[in-house]
């Protein structure tokens, strides 16, 4: 196995530290691997897609804006 070292916040340490029964590596492992599957999956789903990344973003934005105002008016 490697190991990797990451870097946090002193906020984020200082809270990690109140709960030292935690094994935070196995946490940031676990994280880590969860996003990997996603990854894959989405790799998986995308294989075959003519769009551009460009392109992506673009709808991406388009369905956030939609969203953002479907909500806000629900407030």
């Amino acid at each position: 196995m490697v190991s990797l070292t990451l870097a946090i916040p002193r906020e984020i340490k200082k809270e990690m530290e109140k709960h030292p029964e935690i094994n935070w590596s196995e946490v940031a492992r676990q994280a880590i691997v969860k996003k990997i599957i996603l990854l894959k999956k989405m790799d998986f789903l995308l294989r075959k897609s003519k769009l551009t990344e460009k392109e992506a973003l673009e709808l991406g934005r388009g369905i956030n804006k939609a969203l953002s105002k479907r909500y806000k008016g629900m407030v």
